[in-house]
């Protein structure tokens, strides 16, 4: 699989980038850049929502069940003698826990999700990326598996200080 790695100066030349690769029909590109910048996300995310928030709903539908199972179930193993004919499995003293459950496995499922769409930790990241110039002043966009002659064309075109790989 081709590889090609290209060094930007400036944001808005990289910008430029993202935007002639996204037109040329690229789209299994990563960026590397010294701080966040939305320009940046706008153009590679093109505006989809974040999946993070089905991770939340689920752990919050899990955690609201288990919840609501885990006090309900407990009540019938171990009955206690309520007076006035109360039922044993009664909704409202149980939606304590219920809620309580539902917040902390819909916050962990957050958590969890945030990390894994982020790439945290990130172990298996491209040594290309590493570049110590992509944490102090300059820009990076690492290209996988596209017409390398055309991938490294389009990022000289658009001020690209260094590209690496390719032909």
């Amino acid at each position: 699989m081709s590889r090609v790695k290209g060094v930007f100066a400036h944001l808005d030349s990289l910008v430029d980038a993202i935007d002639a690769l996204k037109q040329a029909g690229v789209s299994d590109l990563q960026v590397a850049a010294p701080l966040p910048r939305h320009e940046i996300a706008e153009l590679i995310y093109e505006g989809r929502p974040s999946p993070v928030r089905w991770w939340t709903m689920i752990g919050a539908i899990t955690g609201g069940i288990g919840g609501f199972s885990l006090a309900s179930l407990s009540s019938t193993v171990w009955p206690m003698a309520i007076p006035g004919g109360k039922p044993i499995v009664s909704v409202p003293p149980f939606m304590v826990i219920t809620f309580e459950c539902t917040v902390l496995l819909g916050a962990l499922a957050t958590l969890l999700g945030l990390l894994y769409h982020c790439r945290l930790p990130a172990v298996g990241m491209d040594e290309e990326l590493t570049d110590p110039r992509f944490m102090n002043d300059h820009f990076g966009i690492l290209v996988k598996g596209e017409e390398s002659a055309k991938v490294c064309k389009i990022l000289h075109d658009n001020g690209a200080v260094e590209v690496v790989g390719g032909a």
